[in-house]
């Protein structure tokens, strides 16, 4: 599988990429792109099934972009993933691996604290949901999301029910992105962009169930104006989080707590040890470390993040150096290190990255990426100087193709 897409080989042909199929079936399709080295089908009929396939749950899942693996039994979907994983480092990153193991989901469904909603105002009225499986210009009217949490979707529901004709009682403006974000305790607060205006949010806390907080975001993700609450308490491993806005922390709490347990006990005895956190978010992770015996540095770009880890530090005693700033610019200053860690989002480290960790290089480097593509590029222009020598997944978001994967690297 590619991206959650079945491969179709012809003979001296290019691979077709066909969605919602499964490994081994065979399935009428129409094609609907054809390139020099690749084609795009369209999936019609099954005319054999696969043993690995299942009936979604979820009545959008034919029409709506957001899921690519519900058709499969939960352990197809983990085997898809290693495939994922494996033909990335091997195709895009020169490395000879094994499929790794993917570590599952305690739960398939209901695990996403947080999602993002497109509303539309049409012609024909307000249509609010994801993205289309087809066509991504349209959107698909949802109703309730499997994948969320049970919080998000009473929040969603209600405020579907309590916007009004026009959905008036939200800000004006032709397109929302409406995230709903919901914490421990099943607060939700709702973060608003794109908005012209304030709406009636009074109202919509007044009548909807759980929703504490709407904050409305500028260009910038910056608050421009709030009601309710400016930040909403949560709890992340045993420590007091205050969330606004697009703060970010992982969406899946059960599987981010796993994958935090082995980068820690996958960094062994780092007593004394110089560690540097880059791309550290609320710097959970470095205060652990800090607390095992390390000595932290830890840096981020997210100003806010960054203020709200230096108080947990002090409240956890843990005496880590936090950064604000960008990796690119403040990584240099802080190596040579014995251990880096690297949490980048999607589009991975910059050649920026790549080029201070190549001149000065640590001992080792653990890799946390949530892009199997980006992360085989950055090991390969990495290996001038670092072996992979572990690779693990995390089914961060099941359901879906995406997958965090862990690859820790040695100094060759």
């Amino acid at each position: 599988m590619a991206g959650g897409h079945g491969l179709a080989r012809r003979p001296n042909r290019p691979v077709v990429f066909v969605p919602r199929t499964a490994p081994g079936e065979r399935v009428e399709v129409e094609y609907v792109e054809e390139r020099r080295q690749w084609a795009r089908a369209r999936p019609l009929r099954v005319v054999e099934a696969s043993p690995e396939r299942r009936q979604a749950t979820c009545p959008y899942f034919d029409v709506c972009g957001g899921c690519q693996l519900q058709h499969l039994h939960y352990e197809a979907q983990l085997s898809a993933k290693s495939g994922i994983i494996a033909d990335a480092l091997r195709r895009l990153g020169g490395q000879q691996v094994e499929r790794p193991e993917v570590v599952p989901a305690l739960s398939e469904f209901e695990y996403r604290n947080r999602v993002t909603f497109r509303l539309k105002r049409t012609r024909a009225g307000v249509v609010a949901g994801f993205h289309a499986f087809e066509d991504p210009r349209k959107i698909i009217d949802v109703e309730r999301c499997p994948l969320a949490e049970l919080a998000v979707n009473r929040a969603w529901q209600g405020l579907r029910a309590a916007w009004g004709p026009e959905a008036q009682r939200l800000p004006p403006a032709r397109e929302l992105r409406l995230t709903l974000r919901a914490s421990t305790d099943g607060e939700v607060g709702l973060a608003i962009e794109g908005a012209d205006g304030r709406g009636e949010p009074e109202y919509l806390i007044e009548q909807i169930e759980d929703l504490a907080a709407i904050w409305s975001l500028g260009p910038d993700g910056l608050i421009d104006w709030h009601e309710g609450p400016a930040e909403l308490p949560d709890r992340w491993g045993g420590h007091e989080l205050l969330l606004a806005g697009k703060a970010f922390v992982q969406v899946n709490r059960a599987v981010a707590a796993q994958l935090d347990a082995y980068v820690i006990e996958g960094c062994g005895d780092i007593t004394g040890a110089r560690v540097v956190d880059a791309y550290c978010g609320f710097g959970l992770r470095a205060i652990e470390l800090a607390i095992a015996g390390a000595r932290v540095s830890a840096m981020d770009s997210d100003d806010y993040a960054i203020t709200a880890a230096q108080g947990l530090a002090v409240e956890s005693a843990a005496e880590v150096r936090f950064i604000p700033g960008d990796v690119e610019e403040r990584l240099p200053r802080e190596l040579p290190a014995d251990l880096v860690i690297l949490n980048p989002p999607r589009r991975g480290i910059s050649v920026t990255v790549v080029e201070s960790l190549l001149a000065e290089p640590p001992a080792a480097i653990v890799y946390v990426s949530c892009d199997p593509a980006t992360l085989a590029r950055d090991l390969a222009d990495l290996s001038l100087s670092f072996e992979l020598v572990a690779c693990r997944g995390f089914d961060m978001f099941p359901q879906t193709a995406h997958v965090e994967t862990v690859a820790t690297l040695a100094r060759r």
